[in-house]
């Protein structure tokens, strides 16, 4: 639903969600042995993904550094 490699930016999507009423949950998908690999997604159950991406895509933008 969306994918990050920092895990702040998957927190910060989490928690918006979560305040707006969608239930939301960070999985993990990096490798442990190199940090370098795999990211972290947010998911939300399935009568919820419209709602999440209206959020994500309406509310969420982050700057690039």
């Amino acid at each position: 639903m969306y994918e990050t490699k920092k895990p702040y930016r998957a927190e910060i999507v989490k928690d918006i969600l979560e305040q707006r009423g969608v239930t939301a949950i960070v999985l993990n998908k990096k490798d442990t042995a190199y940090d370098i690999f795999g990211q972290l997604e947010v998911h939300v159950k399935a009568d919820e993904v419209l709602i999440a991406l209206k959020i994500i895509e309406d509310d969420i933008r982050f700057e690039e550094v």
